[in-house]
């Protein structure tokens, strides 16, 4: 296999690309906490208390998104799907293959009803 400028050149960028925006965060983060300190030494000064807070804010939980009902449909869907058209297009000497993607029906029922079960968990 062999690879061109062009491959090094988008590989480059990339990693430049990643390694800048870790830069510009980390400036970012450093002049917030320089601005935090001028203000608690001019508070100082003054005589004036200030409250302790916390450097990061605290994350409020958010409620999860349906994307796990979403891809258990998906997956059902799409490996109900294939059993079909294994079992109707495979010669009648291969039909056993058919529920080679029960797996995946498996998993998208499990995906499906996992939010069911977590929501009440005396069930």
């Amino acid at each position: 296999m062999s690879y061109t400028v062009g491959d090094g050149t988008v590989t480059f960028a990339l990693v430049a690309g990643i390694i800048g925006y870790l830069y510009v965060k980390h400036l970012g983060r450093q002049k917030k906490l320089e601005i935090i300190h001028q203000e608690r030494m001019a508070a100082m000064e003054k005589g004036i208390p200030l409250p302790e807070f916390p450097l990061e804010p605290e994350r409020v939980p958010r409620p999860d998104p349906p994307v796990l009902p979403v891809l258990g449909i998906f997956l059902l869907t799409l490996s109900v799907g294939t059993m079909i058209v294994l079992y109707v297009v495979l010669p009648a000497e291969s039909h056993l293959f058919w529920i080679t993607p029960l797996p995946f029906t498996f998993l998208g029922v499990g995906l499906i009803t996992f939010p069911f079960l977590k929501a009440n968990p005396w069930r």
